[in-house]
C-alpha cells in the first residue's frame, strides 16, 4: 500500500478539525433546522462546515470548483457542465440521524478528476474514524490499512446487508422483506458512512434505490480499493458526473456482487432464485 499523496494529507487532517469544531458542538448542543424543497432537512451545522470546506479547498486546492449538497441545483448543474475537476462535498451525511440525536453521521469529500473519483474521505466524528482512498493506493481508516475481515462471506445466507427500502421498486422491497437471502440487515441513515463501513468490512452486501452523487463518490473509490465490486441495478456505474440518482448494488466481493445482483434480478422479473 502506498502512502498518501500530499496535499491530500493536509487535507484529512484539516477536515478533521472542521468536523470536530463545527459538527460536535451542535450535535450536542442548539441547533437550527429547516427543511428544503424536497422535504429533506437542512440544519446550521450543514451550512458550517460548507462553508469550512470551501475555505479549506480554496486554501488546499487553488481556482478548483466545489460542488455541494447545499449549493442551489443551477449552480450544481454549471460545476457539472464546466467539464473541469472539482471538489464534491456532503458537509453532513445523515443530517436527519444528527437532527434527531441519533449518532450515525459523517463528512463526506471527494476529489473529481477527468470524470472520475481520483480521491475520497469521510470522517465520522463521533467514532473519530476517517476512512480515505487515493486512487491505486488503497483503503485507510485513520491512516493505517484497516483491521481484516472476522468472517469472509461466500454465500448470500452468510452475509449482513446494509438495504435501504424507501426508494427501492414495491416488488422488490416486498421480496427483500419476505424472502431476504442474507443473513442479517441494517440501515444507518447516512449513505456515505455506510460505504465506508462496506469497505472496511464492517458488511458484506449494500442496496440504495437512488443516491445522488455525493452520496457514493468517495465510497464507491474506497469500496474497489478495498476489492470490492458495485453497479447499479441495471449493471452501470453509480457514480456519474450527472445529478440523476442511480440505484446501487454493492458487495465486498466481485463473486457476492455477481450473486446478489443476480437474485436482486430474479426478484425484478418474478423468477424463482438460490443463492
Amino acid at each position: 500500500m502506498l502512502p498518501i499523496s500530499e496535499p491530500y494529507a493536509q487535507l484529512l487532517h484539516r477536515l478533521r478539525g472542521v468536523a470536530r469544531e463545527e459538527l460536535s458542538p451542535r450535535f450536542r448542543g442548539r441547533l437550527s433546522v429547516s427543511e428544503k424543497s424536497d422535504g429533506s432537512l437542512v440544519t446550521s451545522a450543514d451550512h458550517a462546515v460548507d462553508a469550512r470546506f470551501r475555505q479549506l479547498a480554496r486554501e488546499l486546492f487553488p481556482g478548483m470548483h466545489v460542488l455541494s449538497e447545499e449549493q442551489p441545483r443551477e449552480e450544481q448543474g454549471a460545476v457539472l457542465a464546466s467539464g473541469e475537476d472539482f471538489w464534491l462535498v456532503d458537509p453532513l451525511d445523515g443530517t436527519t440521524n444528527f437532527a434527531g440525536g441519533l449518532p450515525f453521521f459523517a463528512v463526506s469529500a471527494a476529489l473529481i478528476r477527468d470524470g472520475r473519483v481520483e480521491f475520497g474521505a469521510t470522517y465520522d466524528p463521533v467514532r473519530d474514524e476517517m476512512f480515505s482512498a487515493q486512487r491505486s493506493h488503497g483503503l485507510l481508516l485513520n491512516g493505517e490499512r484497516p483491521p481484516p475481515r472476522r468472517f469472509d462471506a461466500e454465500r448470500l445466507e452468510q452475509c449482513t446487508a446494509l438495504v435501504d427500502f424507501k426508494r427501492l421498486p414495491p416488488a422488490l422491497a416486498q421480496a427483500l422483506a419476505l424472502q431476504a437471502p442474507y443473513r442479517s440487515q441494517r440501515n444507518l441513515g447516512a449513505c456515505a458512512l455506510e460505504w465506508a463501513w462496506l469497505a472496511a468490512g464492517r458488511a458484506d452486501l449494500y442496496l440504495h434505490g437512488g443516491q445522488a452523487l455525493w452520496d457514493c463518490a468517495a465510497g464507491a473509490l474506497m469500496l474497489t480499493e478495498s476489492g470490492g465490486h458495485l453497479t447499479d441495478l441495471d449493471g452501470g456505474p453509480v457514480f456519474r458526473r450527472s445529478l440523476h440518482k442511480p440505484s446501487a448494488i454493492a458487495a465486498s466481493s466481485r463473486t457476492l456482487h455477481e450473486r446478489w445482483l443476480r437474485w436482486l434480478d430474479e426478484k425484478r422479473c418474478g423468477c424463482s432464485t438460490s443463492t
